[in-house]
């Protein structure tokens, strides 16, 4: 076992261990710890605690202290110099025509780094650029090139559920999302129907389909054939797993019936597959 300190550096980000030494950290804290980036202010997020040692991929870093008045002044004074920075960018994206558009800028505590994320749809040559920067803040300059997703995690904004973007509420990390989740859903493959904001497929599709997994083993699927209560063998042609609602076209009559997955036997189930041209047509949605 070993003590950490959990940390994070964005107000929804991944949190980080690092060692407390003889530090007693509560949640809420701010602490100065050095990352791979430099000397970072952070929020605690999680106290001290004990945790396995296989949990820790790697040595943890001590932290150098909780953060004091002069360290905040600081804090909002980097904050500052990144305003400052995000502006004069866009002056010298603007100067230099390069077809990329800025989203965010990040002064490390220190003062040793700052970081600007842009997008773009295609490789661009900064070179000149960093020269710029370095020149006018005098300090380590790095671009990153970031993809659609991140950008809406960073500008946030609104969904079509009228609530905030998943990735900006509450995602660490982005999960993969995939095609198959849509339609295993029962969901319209329509590409405005299931991709968010960014372009790219809804992360609501990853949180809920644990419910539908487990739906989905015990409702018989579309093409599945099944027996109904009066003996008669019919397929399923469709099925609503949130209601359990099937409705079934048998041998005997013509005119489907709608029964509950209670009511019937399955005999042979059927699976959610997607064809060649609708891998093809969305494959992009899946893409980061």
């Amino acid at each position: 076992m070993k003590e950490i300190v959990g940390i994070r550096f964005k107000s929804v980000g991944k949190i980080y261990y690092f060692s407390p030494g003889n530090i007693k950290a509560n949640v809420g804290d701010r602490a100065i710890v050095e990352t791979v980036r430099g000397v970072e202010c952070g929020e605690v997020v999680i106290a001290n605690r004990q945790i396995e040692d296989n949990a820790i991929n790697s040595p943890l870093k001590p932290i150098i202290r909780l953060a004091d008045a002069n360290d905040l002044r600081t804090v909002e004074k980097n904050k500052q110099r990144e305003k400052d920075a995000f502006r004069i960018c866009e002056e010298k994206i603007a100067l230099r025509k390069l077809k990329m558009s800025l989203v965010d800028v990040e002064c490390t505590f220190d003062n040793n780094k700052m970081l600007f994320y842009f997008t773009a749809e295609n490789r661009v040559d900064f070179r000149e650029l960093v020269k710029d920067l370095a020149a006018v803040f005098r300090t380590r300059i790095e671009l990153r090139q970031i993809g659609v997703r991140d950008e809406a995690k960073i500008l946030g904004g609104l969904g079509i559920c009228g609530r905030e973007f998943c990735c900006k509420a509450h995602m660490g990390d982005f999960n993969p999302v995939s095609i198959k989740m849509a339609k295993e859903q029962g969901l319209s493959l329509n590409p405005t129907k299931i991709s968010g904001t960014c372009g790219r497929l809804m992360c609501c599709l990853k949180n809920e389909q644990a419910a539908y997994d487990s739906l989905l083993k015990i409702t018989p699927k579309v093409g599945a054939i099944v027996v109904t209560p009066d003996g008669d063998r019919g397929r399923v042609e469709d099925a609503n797993l949130i209601t359990g609602k099937l409705r079934i076209k048998t041998e005997k009559s013509e005119v489907p019936v709608t029964l509950d997955r209670s009511e019937v036997k399955l005999l042979k189930d059927a699976e959610i597959r997607l064809n060649k041209e609708e891998l093809k047509a969305l494959k992009n949605l899946e893409d980061k």
